[in-house]
């Protein structure tokens, strides 16, 4: 088989050949795939880093398909973002497929009968149930109080005659998103076979297609979510013979999610007007009196949802009245308020359950027993994060964005979460334990350069594969041309930034964004000006926007400037931008061409060691003997770096330089790891602050009085 690898990938190979002149084979390539072939082969693991520009996913496809066609295996190729998965789907699989296949056949090694089967599965909920549309579509004037919500209903039916799959990533923006929840298609409420809608379902359609697929893409919540169902022998995903984990520095946080709870305030309050809606008289109970045989019974589900309003209001006001005086979100012991949540939400359930033998419809049986299920896993979340059952788990309060089905409040809203503090343990019994190889790659996975074996050290430990085999791969681009790097010693530390915070001088935002502007003005925009705090951000944003509008600079700015997408889109349309951006800019945004010549790290992105996740792992270390900044803290902060470095050249032709505004990077002994972990041929160009002027030189003495002398005093005449 890598023979064949090396001869599909290999210049004036079957995919050379089929793209021509716009096709360059690049060794790097090569060597990856015959490495994962090599994993896939012996069913064992790899962990593989490959720079920007070798092209990782045609890299594991390849073995992928191979494994696939010849030999009759299924592959689950998992990535983290929308925009990885799109790509595979919608262009890397056809064009790979007609190679492979190709290649194959003139070789007379196709087998009949056994083609390759892609498919892009996603969860349940971004389904819509047609069913479901229907009964929302005849009652929505007892369901929808709002006129918006009415309009949102509206949209969704005119999608509905015109998609092709039924998905939610088709769906245009709606003006009250939450309308979907009243059509998505839900486990809970599926008649299955005897729905009147079974043929034509769009799930049910994905799901056949996914049970006879032998290459399955998903993100990774879905894959994680998966392997939590098949500990309880539930799982979704067929049986599959080999994974492969895309964007894999991303894979032990979403792990760590999907692992815990998240019980936010705001899905609890638009569960319960999702039912009823008492100033409107709305909701889906306000139109079942009108469908069931007792219509006392519908009265007692409306009192429950109305005391469970009131029990909730109370209850996550009391969560945020008990952590007014804590440093932290961290909740450290089980019982951190009473809990009157939970009961109340368990007779709800109940109540729910019971209506089902008086409704009249049979869609109503399934419509009720959803929503009992619904409030059932309230109770019992709330329940488990107040009693803390989860041995080994991190739990918090966070603040959560405003959700439209809230109760308007002046504070924030809150979600209970929770997470295993190492996810080490799970996922090297439920992974990389359970028979199938797996190959985890991603462009940010080693933190050192290239060589450096013990650059995998961190990533195997945090995911449990300590025993996989390492490949770490340099990118064809020549950075040490196309990258002018530099440290600019004249910005503040980044230790004083707490006079940015509410009560400090702000003297550290006025000093930073003067540097910004500094460097901003040197490529005359074309700018990513990238962020650790949101806070800061919009401290430097408020600085900056007078001068750069002055000199004809956009600027955008996360948070202001409209969604991520659209900020990205409003980018790329001028070549003189400036965007500020946090988290989410810092991986996954591919600008290519001069639009992009100048990427500022404002800060080295070390993650806030009061997090409550960051927090409990760093006492973990300390438990076992380690050092948590050494073993946790610099590993995380490098590979974030290494992240923000490579937002600048995505190709052969792209040029540009990147500022670091944190003299820690030359200042330090730890400074060293971020060094080692840039590309080859990169080296800093340090910015000294302009020496002082020198001191005026004293006024020099009065001449010496030709009539006096120092020693002896007048001279006589």
């Amino acid at each position: 088989m890598l023979d064949l690898v090396r001869d599909i990938l290999s210049p004036g190979g079957a995919v050379a050949r089929l793209l021509g002149p716009g096709f360059e084979s690049r060794s790097e390539q090569v060597d990856m795939a015959r490495g994962v072939g090599q994993a896939m082969e012996a069913r064992s693991h790899l962990l593989a880093e490959a720079g920007t520009g070798v092209g990782k996913s045609f890299a594991y496809l390849v073995p992928a398909m191979l494994r696939c066609l010849l030999h009759g295996e299924t592959v689950v190729v998992a990535t983290h973002t929308i925009g990885l998965q799109e790509q595979l789907i919608a262009k890397d699989i056809p064009l790979l497929r007609e190679a492979v296949e190709g290649h194959l056949g003139e070789r007379g090694l196709l087998v009949e009968g056994r083609g390759l089967r892609p498919v892009l599965v996603k969860g349940r909920g971004n389904y819509l149930s047609i069913r479901r549309l229907k009964l929302a579509s005849s009652r929505q004037d007892r369901l929808f109080a709002d006129p918006a919500a009415r309009r949102s209903l509206h949209a969704i039916e005119d999608w509905a005659y015109r998609t092709r799959d039924g998905t939610l990533s088709t769906l245009p923006q709606l003006e009250r998103p939450g309308v979907w929840d009243r059509v998505q298609s839900d486990s809970g409420n599926c008649m299955g076979r005897r729905c009147p809608t079974h043929e034509s379902c769009f799930y049910q359609s994905a799901r056949r297609a996914m049970e006879s697929a032998n290459l399955l893409v998903c993100n990774h919540a879905l894959f994680f979510s998966d392997m939590e169902l098949r500990a309880g022998e539930a799982g979704f995903l067929p049986r599959y013979d080999h994974v492969v984990l895309d964007e894999g520095h991303n894979a032990e946080d979403v792990a760590a999610q999907q692992f815990g709870l998240s019980l936010s305030e705001g899905r609890v309050f638009h569960l319960l007007s999702t039912l009823y809606q008492p100033r409107q008289n709305k909701g889906y109970l306000a139109q079942l009196g009108l469908l069931v045989r007792d219509a006392s019974a519908v009265d007692r589900a409306v009192h429950l949802v109305l005391q469970a309003e009131s029990e909730a209001r109370a209850f996550f006001d009391a969560v945020e009245e008990a952590m007014r005086e804590r440093a932290t979100g961290r909740v450290r012991s089980a019982g951190l308020v009473e809990d009157t949540l939970s009961p109340i939400m368990k007779r709800l359930s109940l109540q729910l359950a019971s209506l089902k033998e008086s409704v009249v419809g049979e869609p109503d049986v399934f419509e009720l027993n959803a929503y009992s299920i619904r409030a059932a896993e309230v109770a019992g979340e709330c329940e488990a994060w107040l009693l803390q059952t989860q041995a080994g788990s991190a739990y918090w309060v966070e603040g959560a964005a405003d959700d439209e089905d809230a109760p308007t409040r002046s504070r924030r809203r809150l979600t209970l979460a929770s997470a295993p503090v190492d996810v080490a343990p799970l996922l090297r019994d439920r992974l990389f334990g359970a028979g199938c190889s797996v190959t985890v790659t991603s462009a940010t996975m080693a933190t050192a350069s290239a060589g450096e074996p013990k650059g995998f050290a961190h990533a195997a430990r945090r995911l449990g594969c300590e025993g996989a085999g390492t490949l770490l791969l340099g990118s064809p681009f020549d950075f040490a041309s196309q990258v002018e790097f530099y440290v600019d010693l004249c910005a503040p530390d980044p230790r004083d930034s707490k006079a940015a915070r509410p009560g400090g001088n702000g003297s550290f935002l006025d000093a930073l964004a003067r540097r910004v502007l500094h460097h901003v003005r040197a490529t005359d925009g074309g700018a990513f000006v990238l962020f650790t705090s949101l806070q800061t951000l919009a401290g430097v944003a408020d600085r900056i926007a007078e001068p750069l509008e002055e000199w004809g600079m956009p600027l955008l700015v996360q948070g202001r400037s409209g969604s991520r997408g659209q900020i990205l889109e409003r980018f790329r349309a001028h070549e003189r931008g400036v965007l500020l951006g946090a988290v989410s800019f810092w991986e996954g945004v591919d600008v290519r061409g001069r639009t992009l010549r100048n990427v500022i790290i404002t800060k080295l992105p070390f993650e806030p060691p009061d997090r409550p996740l960051t927090e409990a792992r760093a006492e973990l270390i300390r438990e076992r003997g380690g050092s948590p900044f050494a073993e946790d803290a610099l590993p995380r902060a490098v590979l974030r770096f290494k992240q923000g470095f490579g937002r600048l050249v995505r190709s052969h032709t792209d040029h540009g330089r990147v500022v670091v505004l944190d003299g820690r990077l030359v200042r330090t002994h730890y400074g060293r790891a971020f060094l080692r972990a840039l590309p080859t041929g990169v080296e800093p160009r340090v910015i000294e602050p302009d020496p002082p002027d020198p001191p005026d030189p004293p006024d020099p003495p009065d001449p010496p009085d030709p009539d006096q002398s120092p020693e002896l005093g007048p001279v006589a005449a």
